[in-house]
């Protein structure tokens, strides 16, 4: 297991707009001269966090897909983000976790934010995928996900944690930005993996002004990297040795509680 190298693009976004967001995207990839292994983008990176689904949904194969299946093979490097697709005459809030070689894992948004009607636009999702990428098993998760820890919770198989980094890509509002914050560290605490948070900035069509607050913290809950108010790139190692270190000598895995989700 190798050190991760992430970069983490805390970006405005143009409100539905998805190929202007791809450009924009493309160019700061291109402009980041650190060599990377993930890349994170917000979520709905292409649209900002909408409703109107049926003017902006994208069928798989296409589009947004196609061009984050490009970005991962030229970087040489996954890439992370969700954005609005249409399968099977259903939209979903879906994050794709590409690689260079051109495959995809899919996961659709288990908890949709009721508050903006979420739920009344997009199909839940109903599968936690853990994928693995460069020796690091990683948990990918959106948004308001993030206020639910028994979805998120590391799970132990064979007497190790089921992941090592979990991942929110967010459109998190900035009057809740505090719970934000407090939130991404307590999810690295209590299942003592890496947690990444990447949020946008800027105000979106619907006028809700948006902090940033992207984050990297480790296992013990410390930010390595923070960055509020503006847009910046961030790149960050996540150390395998202090992982396993940490694990090691508090190894608070092997008294969890096993349990089983209904979905």
């Amino acid at each position: 297991m190798q050190d991760l190298r992430v970069t983490l693009f805390q970006s405005s976004l143009h409100w539905h707009e998805p190929q202007a967001n791809r450009a924009m995207f493309e160019e700061k990839i291109w402009a980041n001269s650190d060599s990377t292994d993930l890349i994170v983008l917000p979520e709905m990176f292409t649209t900002g966090f909408s409703m109107d689904a049926p003017q902006l949904a994208e069928p798989m194969g296409t589009g947004t897909h196609v061009w984050m299946k490009q970005m991962a093979k030229q970087t040489k490097s996954a890439i992370v983000g969700s954005y609005i697709v249409k399968e099977n005459g259903q939209f979903f809030n879906r994050l794709l976790f590409v690689t260079p070689e051109g495959k995809h894992t899919v996961y659709d948004k288990r908890h949709l934010f009721r508050m903006a009607s979420e739920h009344h636009t997009y199909q839940q999702g109903v599968e936690k995928p853990v994928i693995l990428w460069r020796g690091w098993n990683i948990c990918p998760q959106i948004c308001y996900d993030l206020r639910f820890p028994v979805w998120s919770r590391n799970r132990v198989r064979q007497g190790k944690p089921e992941y090592d980094l979990l991942i929110y890509v967010a459109n998190w509002p900035a009057p809740r930005v505090n719970a934000w914050d407090t939130l991404l560290q307590a999810r690295a605490i209590e299942n003592a993996s890496y947690c990444i948070g990447v949020n946008r900035v800027g105000k979106d069509g619907n006028e809700i002004e948006y902090s940033g607050h992207s984050a990297v913290i480790d296992p013990k809950g410390s930010a390595i990297n923070f960055v509020a108010n503006r847009e910046e790139t961030i790149n960050s190692t996540l150390s395998s040795t202090d992982l396993s270190a940490y694990r090691e000598k508090f190894p608070v895995h092997l008294d969890a509680d096993d349990f089983t989700i209904q979905v």
